[in-house]
């Protein structure tokens, strides 16, 4: 069949895409790309329309296509897509360096952003923006010119090198992405006695058995076997926090954080070169770290962003140091005589966490049904941001017959559409959970006779998948996490700018992209939204006053120990970009600035041997390299605004309506057209401050509250 990626570009055909169709369409998109950028070089007009309309529209172009493969590489992976992108994607990295570091156009948006001092605040974001991207992408390479050598030749050189350098870090992310891939799809462990399996609930060991029937054991069952663990995210997690098994738990423990460390798909060279690489690119643009370039384009600099993991990390260390010796005490009166290892924690944290609270996951799963949880989501929705999600299934293809589709409106009328993927499927799916804006809002690329182009987003997660008749039935944390993925289509689908290089997402510093994401994601324990998800999937009963009780108390059970988690991410990505300088055959852990980094931000250290950085697919593949700060700089922005909420009273109904459409029309309707520290200020009145988000974790309270402490500002 003759299907071309390019018939749809809204709703690509995704049940008839396959490596061959998408290499043609592709094919042929980088030639008439090719063409079109020369013409825009050649072009003797240097204005907005002549120069800004035409660059956006060849960017688009290339972002929306290569997107949908970027796109299936997360969602439908298998060998013929990998062999397409080893094939295209040097073409894809050279079109779009040629674009993006284009010394005529560089030159042009210089000249159109000095033309005139009364560009509007979009139009001078745009074209700043526009300007900053090119020097990033080595439009403005600061070279030495050696003796001898004309300075044309330094360049020329300079420049390659540079294009060199992202060619063969774009093969090394999509290589490291490919074997976290295949390393956690390899560990299939079969289970046949059924005291191998003690203390795992009956949902896993459905599922497990589920697994196995498809990997060839027919009539496997939950209650009788045999069971298959794997490595994806629910069967890890089951196994860690439930597992009586103390070697299964030490087994699939180790494999996770050894995950692509040996053999075919070990990442740990790809990771030393990644990073020797992206120190050389920053001093070719003219940097002295690696943070130092990467971050040049956010709100924090490398200086302020460790301020506020240093003063996050100084409030929440000597909690968590205490919630691991309450966990050692209990584990002893538990009978437990051998040291506690990380392999232990989740184990013991359960058991600890039902003795306190008498709660589990198993406790909450039947409350918490997945069509019943994206209802109630959706409700939420409507009533802060009169944003109406309708359901749409069927009338455009999808890559998987579990993705659903969605019509989004706002105030009634139509306003984007959205695919929600929610299930976990190992070996085509990557693990975690992301939302991809697949095509943004734009006036200029409208079709003809139509005034805009509508946003399209997808959500996608590794929730625990429908077992027989029942659906799939969601812990606490596989609810924040769909609430987190929608906060960031709202900020896609909602946004009010027809620029796109400033609607939705695009054109905001990342570090505050983490914004409405965690601000929704706040709002699933609150009593209203709680009730309103929470209903048995057999009887409807509504979830109980007492178990909404133990799922608020549980909120900020081990709070510390779950910030400092964070941090040590945070950290470590930090200090890695900006002080670390590869040496040949040293693995970044046997350094001492990785060892210090650890000894700071962990209370029970890493296992020996452990690769952790071998699968932070964040910092490697997934475009947060000198960023994963920003989850907590955001979070500082995302608390705060929930804070807002919480003066007003979250009862008094009116009031909370009136404020969420002010949410709305700051913080999720601006996208990059306003700096996101004013966009905040525009909302709260006042910049962002740390206090909320620590009396929130638990932290603190207001009689322990230090002076200064609630200082720390957001920046502008």
């Amino acid at each position: 069949m003759n299907v071309s990626l390019l018939q749809s570009p809204l709703f690509p055909l995704y049940d008839k895409l396959n490596a061959d169709n998408l290499a043609s369409s592709l094919t042929v998109l980088f030639k008439e790309l090719d063409q079109s950028i020369s013409q825009l070089e050649a072009s003797q007009f240097t204005s907005w329309q002549a120069t800004v309309d035409p660059f956006e529209r060849i960017s688009d172009r290339m972002n929306v296509a290569w997107g949908v493969v970027e796109h299936l590489q997360g969602v439908k992976n298998n060998d013929a897509l990998r062999a397409l992108v080893d094939q295209l994607q040097p073409e894809q990295i050279r079109i779009s360096q040629r674009l993006s570091q284009s010394s005529p156009l560089y030159s042009k948006f210089q000249a159109i952003r000095n033309a005139s001092d009364s560009w509007s605040e979009t139009q001078t974001r745009v074209l700043d923006n526009l300007i900053t991207s090119a020097k990033l992408a080595g439009a403005a390479l600061e070279v030495a010119v050696p003796e001898g050598e004309s300075k044309g030749d330094a360049q020329a050189e300079a420049t390659k090198r540079f294009n060199d350098i992202n060619l063969e870090l774009s093969d090394l992310s999509t290589n490291f992405s490919n074997n976290l891939l295949d390393s956690t799809a390899a560990l299939k462990r079969l289970i046949t006695d059924k005291d191998g399996v003690a203390g795992l609930p009956a949902s896993f060991l459905g599922q497990a058995a589920q697994k196995a029937v498809k990997a060839g054991y027919v009539g496997a069952s939950a209650g009788t076997g045999p069971w298959l663990v794997g490595l994806d995210q629910p069967s890890y997690m089951a196994v860690m926090t439930y597992a009586d098994n103390r070697t299964l738990r030490q087994e699939v423990y180790t494999a996770y954080e050894t995950r692509a460390s040996s053999g075919s798909t070990d990442n740990s060279p790809i990771v030393e070169k990644i990073m020797l690489l992206r120190q050389e690119q920053a001093r070719l643009a003219g940097y002295n770290t690696a943070a130092d370039y990467l971050m040049s384009n956010k709100m924090a600099t490398p200086v302020t962003a460790m301020a506020l993991l240093e003063q996050l990390r100084n409030t929440s260390f000597a909690t968590a140091q205490k919630e691991l010796d309450s966990l050692r005490q209990f584990a002893a009166a538990q009978g437990f005589t051998e040291t506690l290892m990380n392999w232990d924690q989740s184990y013991f944290a359960q058991k600890q966490q039902q003795a306190l609270f008498n709660l589990t996951d198993e406790d909450v799963r039947p409350y918490f049904a997945y069509p019943t949880v994206l209802a109630g989501l959706h409700q939420l929705t409507a009533r802060l941001f009169n944003a109406t999600i309708v359901a749409a299934d069927g009338e455009v293809p999808v890559w998987d017959p579990s993705v659903r589709f969605f019509k989004v409106y706002r105030d009634g009328a139509l306003k984007g559409h959205l695919y929600i993927d929610p299930y976990a499927r190992p070996g085509e799916k990557s693990g975690g959970a992301w939302e991809a804006t697949l095509v943004s809002q734009s006036a200029l690329l409208a079709a003809p006779g139509q005034s805009i182009r509508l946003p399209v987003a997808a959500i996608v997660t590794n929730q625990s998948p429908p077992v027989g008749d029942a659906p799939s039935l969601m812990t606490m944390d596989e609810v924040v996490t769909i609430f987190h993925e929608t906060g960031h289509a709202m900020q896609a689908l909602l946004t009010t700018q027809t620029d796109v290089t400033v609607s939705g997402i695009n054109g905001i510093e990342q570090d505050a992209i983490e914004q409405p994401s965690q601000f929704l994601e706040r709002w699933p324990y609150e009593r209203e939204v709680a009730f309103s998800i929470g209903k048995h999937y057999l009887t409807n009963e509504t979830l109980p006053e007492e178990l909404y009780q133990k799922i608020s108390a549980t909120r900020n059970y081990r709070s510390g120990t779950s910030v400092l988690r964070q941090l040590y991410f945070a950290m470590l990505d930090l200090t890695l970009h900006a002080q670390y300088f590869p040496t040949p055959g040293v693995y970044v852990e046997e350094t001492q600035l990785y060892k210090n980094v650890v000894s700071k931000l962990t209370v029970l250290p890493p296992i020996p041997g452990d690769r952790f950085l071998n699968g932070f697919s964040h910092i490697f593949s997934g475009g947060y390299a000198a960023g994963y700060y920003g989850y907590k700089w955001a979070q500082v922005m995302s608390i705060d605004g929930f804070a807002a909420f919480q003066e007003i009273g979250l009862s008094a109904t009116a009031a909370i309506d009136k404020e969420g459409l002010r949410y709305r029309d700051t913080v999720l309707s601006m996208g990059g057209a306003r700096a996101p520290g004013l966009v905040f200020q525009d909302f709260r009145g006042r910049p962002a401050m740390t206090l909320p988000l620590l009396k929130d974790e638990g932290l603190v309270t207001n009689t322990t509250v230090k002076p200064g402490s609630d200082k720390v500002f957001m920046m502008d």
